[in-house]
């Protein structure tokens, strides 16, 4: 007689996991449910096995959110027991959660100066953090329109608004600001300008019509099936885009975050940040 079909007969009851407990009641078997044990057990519902799965908490800019996808469909099968869950959104407001104590485990800017801030308050060591890419700058407009803009300068011409990003929050937005103060045209455009949450907000104004131009990375244009690239915006007329990336303080996985802040480095992510338009840079302290 099957050893479960004993303990049934005999009345014997089974302690499992309360997260287990399909039909059950308290978190024990009795005789009517021994087959639903077995299933279970079978199946591999156990404590024992996912004792050591860890999940790590990345916030990371909204600009990355493709390629950190890739990344980590890439990731978790050579890595089967770290899960991957992306906070995205502007590294302004990425920031703020994080000194305002959010449970976080790696930083992942789109901007050193938000960065810059977090290390200061004492949330990331600087040993433990690199500039790991960087990205340009380009004005867009939906396929469907014809309109002609050569230059930044031309911006100023348009009838219709243009989104940047709040610049206060999102870093592709003080970057297009700079861009604009420098080439003279600022105050020309400042009463058509429409503000975004986030760079990918900006993309999503132009392709559905909403905003007759925008300033977004190259990288978020090159996804989009729906925007031209009209002009690169010079590299002269804004701060040097970096992305740097960080493990925090508080981590309580330590050793699986910097698996990942070191996967991120390794040729194979960094050939995934290539292909979706990133710069690799040289490491720095």
């Amino acid at each position: 007689m099957p050893l479960f079909r004993q303990l049934a007969e005999a009345n014997v009851t089974v302690s499992v996991p309360r997260y287990c407990n399909v039909l059950m009641r308290g978190g024990y078997v009795t005789r009517n449910f021994w087959l639903v044990v077995l299933v279970l057990l079978v199946s591999g519902c156990s404590a024992s096995e996912n004792k050591d799965d860890v999940e790590l908490t990345v916030s990371a800019a909204a600009s990355l959110q493709d390629a950190l996808a890739e990344i980590q469909n890439a990731f978790e099968k050579e890595y089967p027991d770290i899960t991957l869950f992306f906070n995205f959104g502007a590294s302004g407001s990425l920031q703020q959660q994080i000194l305002q104590g959010a449970p976080v485990d790696l930083f992942f800017s789109a901007a050193e100066d938000k960065f810059a801030n977090v290390v200061h308050e004492g949330f990331i060591d600087q040993e433990d953090a690199v500039a790991l890419v960087g990205n340009e700058m380009v004005v867009v407009m939906s396929k469907n329109n014809d309109t002609r803009v050569d230059a930044m300068e031309d911006l100023a011409k348009l009838d219709g608004s243009i989104s940047i990003g709040t610049p206060e929050t999102v870093p592709a937005g003080k970057y297009a600001k700079e861009a604009l103060e420098n080439v003279g045209v600022w105050k020309d455009v400042e009463s058509n300008v429409i503000y975004a949450k986030d760079v990918r907000q900006v993309l999503t104004y132009v392709e559905t019509g909403n905003v007759e131009a925008g300033i977004v990375y190259k990288t978020d244009a090159a996804i989009s099936q729906n925007v031209q690239i009209l002009a690169t915006v010079p590299e002269a007329t804004y701060s040097s885009i970096i992305y740097p990336i960080g493990i925090l303080k508080g981590t309580k996985h330590p050793d699986e975050a910097k698996t990942f802040y070191e996967y991120l480095q390794g040729d194979k992510a960094m050939e995934i940040l290539q292909k979706y338009g990133f710069k690799r840079l040289e490491k720095r302290a």
